[in-house]
C-alpha cells in the first residue's frame, strides 16, 4: 500500500479542482469517542460533528472546521443538530490508481483508500478520502 505524506495536490498535474454540493445530517458530540467511517476509525472530541450522508455514511468534521464549512438549514441555529448545507468551496482532488493511505492532518487518524478512490486535499494539511461512487454523486468538476 502506497503511504501518502506532506502532500500538495496544487502541484500535481493529475489532480483537479472540484467542488463538493451535499446537505447533509449533523449531531454534535456529546463527549470524546470514535466511529469507524467507511475509509477508517474517526475519533472526535466534545462539540465536534458527526455527519451522516444521504447513503447512511458517517464521519467527523472537527467543530472548527465543521463552522467555517457548513451553514444550518430550515431555520435551526447553527450549532444544533439537523441539516446542514456545506458552503461552496473548492478542493484539490485525485484519483488513485492504487491502494493507498494518509493522515487527516498531522498526528491525525490515518485514512485508507483502495484503488480508484480518491484523495482530497480540502487545505495544506488537511486530506480526505473519498469512494469512487461518492465522488461521482457529491462533487463536481470546475
Amino acid at each position: 500500500m502506497l503511504h501518502l505524506s506532506q502532500l500538495d495536490l496544487a502541484t500535481d498535474p493529475a489532480a483537479r479542482r472540484v467542488v463538493k454540493d451535499k446537505a447533509v445530517a449533523v449531531e454534535f458530540a456529546a463527549a470524546a469517542g470514535e466511529l469507524m467511517s467507511l475509509e477508517s476509525l474517526n475519533r472526535y472530541a466534545s462539540g465536534d460533528a458527526i455527519v451522516t450522508g444521504s447513503g447512511g455514511e458517517r464521519w467527523v468534521v472537527s467543530r472548527e472546521r465543521f463552522d467555517a464549512k457548513y451553514a444550518p438549514e430550515g431555520g435551526i441555529a447553527h450549532g444544533e443538530p439537523g441539516t446542514y448545507h456545506n458552503r461552496p468551496s473548492v478542493v484539490i482532488a485525485k484519483e488513485m490508481r492504487e491502494p493507498f493511505s494518509i493522515a487527516r492532518s498531522a498526528a491525525g487518524d490515518i485514512l485508507t483508500g483502495a484503488a480508484g478512490d480518491w484523495v482530497m486535499q480540502y487545505a495544506p494539511g488537511d486530506y480526505g478520502v473519498v469512494k469512487t461512487a461518492r465522488f461521482a454523486k457529491v462533487y463536481r468538476a470546475l
